[in-house]
């Protein structure tokens, strides 16, 4: 199966300090803000995302993994923080890739449980495939695809990358 890359490691680190970026200008107010990725390379975007929001702002992150199904995500959701941690504050649910928005709408109704401040989502790439009627507040790029490609985002160290299948 053929691969084209997308997105190289510099694009990557690019379109994330671009995110943080929008981030910082939309809850510049705020001395708190709660970063939450959806588990596995969302969840690595979001620690990528928190990283350099420390960098170019004084707000205080708190990182948070949020753990679904994404075969089921009508499954229970757990979060590593408790319910408390992130009640009445800013949050900026992340995940790598908006495919049709089941995973992306499913954990935004988990934290819909819990008074929030300001709510914002962010991803890496959005398809523009959704059954669901969710957006992502930030987003590294737009990218139309035919529901057959795959896309498939790899984070490691020195050489993260995108790549459509």
């Amino acid at each position: 199966m053929m691969q084209h890359i997308i997105l190289s490691h510099k694009e990557i680190e690019h379109k994330t300090k671009r995110i943080a970026y929008q981030v910082y200008e939309t809850f510049a107010n705020d001395s708190e803000l709660i970063i939450a990725g959806i588990s596995s390379s969302g969840f690595v975007f979001a620690q990528k995302i928190a990283k350099q929001l420390e960098i170019i702002s004084d707000i205080k992150i708190t990182i948070c993994e949020v753990n679904i199904n994404k075969q089921n995500p009508s499954d229970t959701i757990t979060t590593s923080l408790p319910e408390e941690a992130y009640a009445n504050k800013n949050l900026v649910l992340v995940d790598d890739v908006l495919n049709s928005g089941a995973t992306l709408i499913y954990a935004i109704k988990h934290f819909l449980n819990v008074p929030l401040k300001k709510f914002k989502t962010a991803v890496l790439i959005d398809r523009n495939h959704k059954k669901y009627p969710v957006k992502a507040d930030f987003k590294g790029l737009s990218l139309s695809t035919s529901l057959q490609e795959h896309v498939q985002v790899v984070f490691e160290e020195q050489n993260s990358y995108v790549y459509l299948s």
